[in-house]
């Protein structure tokens, strides 16, 4: 069976789970939709349904993007290229979920963890320019995408260390990033009018934060 094509239905059907919207059903019984920003990403669940679940949900969305790849990488060791793919297949998954009616998260968390997979390195230097914008401002909107709008810079340095930047490896870099950050068009309009809510646990409203 083709590598590509198994690859990426699996991403995408791993992306898809909708681990927020599942986790404050089963133990609130409540549809995060309908809370805070009514988004299904870490954030809202943190802010809607508590810390503690909002962080199951960050660690099961970057594990199951995480898992698309890694799965990918398996089915066709050594090609670079299907693992970019998976890699885009996970982060749509969990961006237009087919089981919510392609209405899901932001992909934040998602796109961490297929970074983490195809150059951990650049993750890493992501995460520390996540770590000061918020630690500066304390809006996660404007930390995620200062971070996101960073990786193609660290990713193709990196990967050109190892694997040749191929047409695949540019469109799955800048298609990711470009996806996340466009879908906080609402989060870049209200931090340019000053009306961008700071990052607040279990307020159960408000709207300005980024969803993972």
């Amino acid at each position: 069976m083709n590598p590509w094509v198994v690859s990426i239905s699996i991403a995408y059907l791993l992306g898809s789970i909708p681990f927020g919207y599942l986790l404050v059903r089963l133990f609130r019984n409540e549809d995060v939709r309908e809370k805070g920003s009514g988004n299904i990403g870490a954030t809202n669940v943190a802010r809607s349904g508590g810390t503690k679940l909002g962080v199951v949900t960050l660690l099961l969305d970057i594990g199951k993007a995480f898992a698309a790849v890694a799965i990918a990488r398996h089915l066709a060791p050594g090609v670079y290229d299907v693992q970019v793919a998976a890699a885009v297949a996970a982060v749509v998954g969990h961006v237009y979920p087919v089981w919510l009616g392609f209405r899901g998260g932001k992909g934040v968390a998602s796109a961490l963890g297929v970074f983490l997979v195809l150059t951990w390195p650049s993750t890493v230097a992501i995460l520390l320019v996540f770590v000061v914008v918020f630690a500066l401002t304390r809006y996660v909107s404007l930390a995620s995408i200062v971070g996101l709008a960073t990786f193609p810079l660290f990713g193709f340095y990196f990967v050109a260390q190892h694997t040749p930047i191929t047409p695949m490896v540019k469109f799955g870099f800048l298609f990711i990033p470009l996806l996340i950050i466009l879908k906080h068009h609402g989060n870049i309009r209200r931090l340019m009018n000053g009306t961008e809510s700071r990052f607040r646990v279990g307020s159960g409203s408000g709207t300005g934060e980024a969803e993972a």
